[in-house]
């Protein structure tokens, strides 16, 4: 077992790659009540089109498979895993993302029960033709609960505008005609191909003790069989730096308009460092120029065009990439041409040395603050260690950044052929 202290974080992590490929990784927080598990495997909504394992031919899967996966993997033949959960006394829950599929549990007792749990009910994939069909049923429902709730369209509608080929434009659930296709075989093969220890990895953050814990793990996965695994292989469309479409217009039941402005990043990032400073630059630009405090969101303010509802996002991905502003509005076309004119303006109004100084203050205690939440802690390793990054070297990377790269990053980010605009405005009906 491998042990790695962090100085200057007081903490300490422990971790393993086993026999058959699962990467265990254990953070000790004696002081924490709780414990928070998290087990992971590389594989999100994008991952639609790939070799399955054992064949030789790319097959196409359909859009949603990841998401409707996560559901029945909870149900089994004989019960729903839920309830085992709740039994322990745990809280359990799971997500798919664009790129990673997600199951977890938190709890104060019986912590090393959970975590088989955890381990068993993932590792015991139960299909039939009949249970296939009721979710459709029940993944139908939420699909049309989202198609209805303006923040989820205008999100897909920025994202579809952004991007012409790549599946991250897809819904993260699929459409109620692509569910529909689901078969049992479908859900098998994505599992055999996806699920394969290798292709994941177990958090388990919080009160307990690591030898312990990881001698549970150990044996827990030596007494199941596993395929022999060779590399996934998946294929992604070529997809152009410039955006699908300027603009985007949804007509939907709404009081107010929604204003949402994309910007498409170039994913010329070299190495998992450059990837790193990239993802922390575009947040804390961002925030600094558009969050409440913010010279950019002050004037939007004061011309009245947005509300409590404007926000910002980012996100980052291996072969992927885009930030988000905007919200609520009367004027949604004023608000889409005074984003854009600001975005580009950033480009003219080189960051002072005292006001990056500040910016990195302020990420720095943010992330700190942060640490204090298992939740932040399990659900951010995750996401980082799929990238190849340590999340806990993120505080000396925000330490080290300068002024310089900070400009730098601003001069190659902002581009007029990568942003786009997407308004939810209200229907005539």
């Amino acid at each position: 077992m491998n042990k790695k202290v962090y100085e200057q974080l007081k903490e300490t992590l422990y971790s393993e790659t086993l026999d058959n490929g699962l990467r265990v990784f254990l953070l000790p927080k004696p002081e924490m009540a709780k414990t928070f598990g998290i087990f992971s495997t590389d594989y999100g909504s994008i991952d639609n089109h790939f070799v399955p394992i054992g064949e030789n031919d790319f097959t196409q899967v359909p859009d949603g498979i990841a998401h409707f996966l996560e559901h029945k993997l909870f149900e089994k033949e004989d019960r729903d895993v839920f309830q085992d959960f709740t039994k322990r006394g745990a809280s359990a829950n799971a997500f798919t993302s664009f790129t990673k599929t997600a199951y977890l549990f938190s709890s104060t007792s019986e912590i090393k029960e959970n975590v088989k749990t955890l381990l068993d009910f993932v590792q015991d994939p139960y299909f039939s033709e009949q249970s296939v069909e009721k979710e459709k049923g029940i993944i139908g429902q939420e699909i049309r609960m989202y198609d209805d709730q303006p923040d989820w369209r205008s999100f897909f509608g920025t994202i579809g505008s952004l991007y012409q080929n790549h599946p991250v434009q897809i819904d993260i659930a699929g459409t109620v005609e692509s569910i529909d296709k689901i078969t049992k075989d479908d859900l098998y093969t994505c599992y055999n191909t996806f699920y394969h220890p290798s292709n994941m990895t177990l958090f388990v953050a919080g009160n307990f003790d690591v030898e312990e814990m990881m001698a549970l793990v150990k044996e827990n996965q030596a007494g199941k069989q596993f395929p022999e695994m060779s590399t996934i292989e998946r294929s992604f469309p070529e997809e152009p730096n410039h955006v699908a479409k300027k603009k985007h217009v949804i007509e939907m039941p709404v009081s107010i308009s929604k204003c949402m402005v994309g910007l498409k990043e170039s994913m010329d990032h070299r190495d998992k460092e450059e990837f790193l400073r990239k993802d922390l630059l575009s947040d804390m630009i961002l925030d600094h120029f558009f969050s409440k405090s913010g010279e950019f969101y002050q004037k939007l303010y004061e011309q009245d065009l947005i509300d409590t509802s404007f926000q910002s996002e980012t996100h980052l991905e291996k072969n992927f990439g885009f930030s988000i502003l905007g919200g609520n509005t009367s004027e949604p076309d004023r608000l889409a041409d005074e984003i854009t004119a600001m975005l580009l303006k950033l480009k003219d109004n080189p960051l002072s040395e005292q006001d990056f100084e500040r910016m990195k203050r302020k990420k720095i205690g943010e992330f700190l603050r942060a640490l204090n939440s298992l939740e932040f802690i399990s659900n951010q390793f995750i996401h980082y260690n799929l990238l190849g990054i340590d999340l806990f070297d993120i505080l000396p990377t925000i330490e080290a950044l300068t002024t310089e790269q900070a400009n730098q990053f601003i001069e190659n980010w902002i581009d007029e052929d990568r942003i786009a605009v997407c308004q939810v405005l209200p229907s005539n009906e």
